[in-house]
């Protein structure tokens, strides 16, 4: 029944979102958000969309499983990547001021087809993660709802990426905006119902939850936080989703909608975070990615609640990577026309990259953020230096940058062959990631600062 139940409900926000979808699609909607009359989105559009693409079933996983290995640190450690919220608005704000209407605007101008194309492919690698990432969620929460039906995760697959690239592929953008409101509307609900039982329930302890240390111990949950503090000024720049809306709508409600989105998000992820750290707390076993864990600790309907809000925040995720894909390969790669069926054709390609990297395997989900956000470190030296400082950098400085946050991300990832294992100090996988991130930095400024060209 429980499982009928999640179904149904699912079903029913995919058929709603089918339904608030644009009946008529126009190339400016498709790809910049606007209405079939042409307004802009309003603030509250603005806001709902930013939270929902970014409180993603990958992220709301990680902020559990990291709670409950690490704790209260651990929670607060994913939670301060959304301080992106405020760096990003800072970001866009100085962009716009100067005339740039994307940061690939901004790079080209400096950097010409080579700035441009190195910060792309980062973008398109990181759209790539966020459709496999929230492919691979769904796929985890239909395995563990249906033990017993063997494929029942690949279908939930197919089926996902098939009826949201539907809707998806349908509107664009604007279909993405407007499906977002409806999406972050019942997630809140649905997940403010199983917080209030989490908070009411006899063993939750809220003392004991903000000192918790986790299963694993605090310290490298504090090692993350000082991670995610490295990461955070550039990590909305690489990230096409939120800097898309960057741009959409003027500048006031711009600046609003970043502010707003912060302090909801930061909430919600850091609420989520709070039922791993309860499950450290009571001693349960890690099953599933906390899924199984979560099945025995809960009572059914609560269990049901946060697999509807993980496939609700699954499906939110994918329709704003495909509409960020299909701005990327037409307006920025310039791949193919600027028309409805070149960006639906976009939106075909990366959601089947994205399926087929679901279903062939994948490492454990914050690897994908940590390896995207180590790659875009590189844009940290060259936005304080040439966007906040205002100086000119030379094109092989912006490249050895680059090189160096790629090399970074590479060594991470492969942190465990022989090669970069002889390179990385013997520690936990998070220090030896502090270690890369500020190896990155240094290396990414020292050639930024190098490079600086006096202005004539």
């Amino acid at each position: 029944m429980q499982t009928l139940t999640v179904i149904a409900v699912f079903g029913g926000v995919i058929l709603a979102s089918l339904v608030v979808a644009p009946r008529r699609a126009t190339i400016e909607g498709f790809f910049g958000g606007a209405s079939a009359e042409g307004r802009a989105p309003g603030l509250w559009t603005l806001v709902l969309s930013q939270v929902t693409t970014w409180i993603f079933a990958r992220s709301l996983m990680n902020a559990a499983i990291l709670g409950y290995f690490y704790g209260i640190w651990g929670v607060l450690a994913y939670a301060a990547y959304y301080g992106s919220f405020l760096t990003g608005g800072f970001i866009v704000g100085r962009l716009r001021e100067g005339g740039a209407g994307s940061v690939q605007d901004w790079l080209e101008a400096r950097f010409g087809a080579a700035g441009t194309g190195c910060y792309n492919l980062v973008i398109a690698l990181r759209l790539l993660s966020e459709v496999f990432a929230n492919l691979l969620v769904v796929g985890l929460i239909f395995g563990a709802a249906l033990p017993a039906s063997a494929g029942a995760d690949t279908l939930a697959i197919l089926a996902v990426a098939v009826l949201g690239l539907a809707y998806s592929a349908w509107g664009g953008l604007s279909a993405s905006l407007r499906t977002d409101v409806l999406q972050m509307v019942v997630f809140l609900v649905v997940f403010a119902a199983a917080f209030v039982a989490l908070l009411s329930s006899p063993e939750f302890d809220l003392g004991a939850v903000l000192t918790a240390p986790g299963t694993a111990g605090a310290w490298n949950g504090q090692v993350l936080l000082l991670v995610a503090f490295l990461q955070v000024f550039s990590y909305p720049a690489h990230d096409p989703v939120m800097m898309d809306r960057g741009f959409i709508a003027d500048r006031a409600t711009t600046r609003a909608s970043f502010l707003h989105a912060f302090w909801i998000s930061s909430l919600c992820i850091i609420a989520f975070g709070l039922f791993g750290v309860q499950a450290g707390l009571v001693g349960a076993a890690y099953e599933g990615e906390l899924l199984g864990t979560w099945a025995g600790m809960f009572p059914p309907w609560v269990f049901g609640a946060l697999l509807v809000s993980l496939l609700i925040s699954a499906l939110s995720t994918l329709d704003s990577a495909l509409a960020s894909a299909a701005r990327l390969v037409v307006d920025e790669l310039r791949l193919i026309p600027r028309s409805l069926t070149g960006g639906r054709l976009a939106m075909v390609v990366f959601m089947a990259l994205g399926t087929v990297l679901t279903l062939w395997g994948n490492q454990t989900l914050f690897d994908a953020v940590a390896v995207s956000g180590t790659a875009s470190m590189f844009l940290t030296p060259v936005l304080v230096v040439g966007l906040v400082m205002g100086r000119d950098v030379a094109l092989w400085a912006y490249l050895a940058a680059f090189a160096a946050a790629m090399l970074g991300a590479l060594a991470y990832f492969a942190r465990e062959t022989a090669l970069v294992a002889a390179l990385l100090p013997e520690a936990h996988k998070y220090e030896q990631l502090l270690v890369i991130c500020v190896a990155v930095l240094l290396v990414g400024f020292a050639a930024v600062l190098a490079g600086v060209r006096r202005r004539a």
